[in-house]
């Protein structure tokens, strides 16, 4: 079956994952040649008044933003929910887990958001950052990526649990 685009969805189940692979090295290079770092672009902005890094960021957002919309664009059936936003409104993102209140969510994003931004900060560079320099062979980001990947499985099977449970009692959630 043909999708509206220029690849079916038999084809876009094995190029999404090539394109996102492609472009994941493609953004780690950039971020290594650049020495990219969202959280130095915002210290190097309020402390020093330097734009490069910060223009980075943004520069990130809107090219991810872009090409998103194209590789939609181009195989739609596999970017289904693209523009959930629109046609549903404000409402947790598909595929979220549970059935909880829409204030779960953000406090949950919030929080998380938080945790990753002072760690960050403490440690002195983002998460792609973070990844970067271990490719470089630094161990102790290396530590830093192996502790990311186990304080989100925490979170979610753990803490995400506690702020659900403290949502509910109150009737927020």
């Amino acid at each position: 079956m043909a999708a509206a685009g220029w690849l079916t969805k038999d084809v876009a189940v094995i190029a999404v994952p090539i394109v996102s692979l492609l472009l994941g090295l493609l953004i780690g290079w950039l971020g290594q040649r650049s020495g990219f770092c969202s959280i130095g672009g915002f210290r190097d902005f309020f402390m020093f008044k330097h734009t490069r890094l910060l223009y980075g960021y943004l520069m990130l957002i809107v090219g991810a933003f872009v090409g998103y919309l194209v590789l939609s664009l181009i195989t739609p059936s596999a970017f289904e929910n693209f523009f959930w936003l629109l046609h549903k409104g404000l409402m947790p993102v598909p595929g979220a887990p549970a059935n909880l209140a829409l204030t779960a969510y953000i406090l949950l994003a919030i929080i998380g958001g938080i945790m990753i931004g002072l760690i960050g900060v403490l440690l002195g560079g983002c998460p792609l950052r973070q990844v970067v320099m271990t490719a470089e062979g630094n161990i102790r980001s290396l530590l830093f990526v192996i502790g990311m990947c186990i304080g989100a499985i925490l979170f979610a099977a753990w803490i995400s649990g506690w702020v659900v449970g403290i949502l509910k009692s109150v009737g927020l959630a």
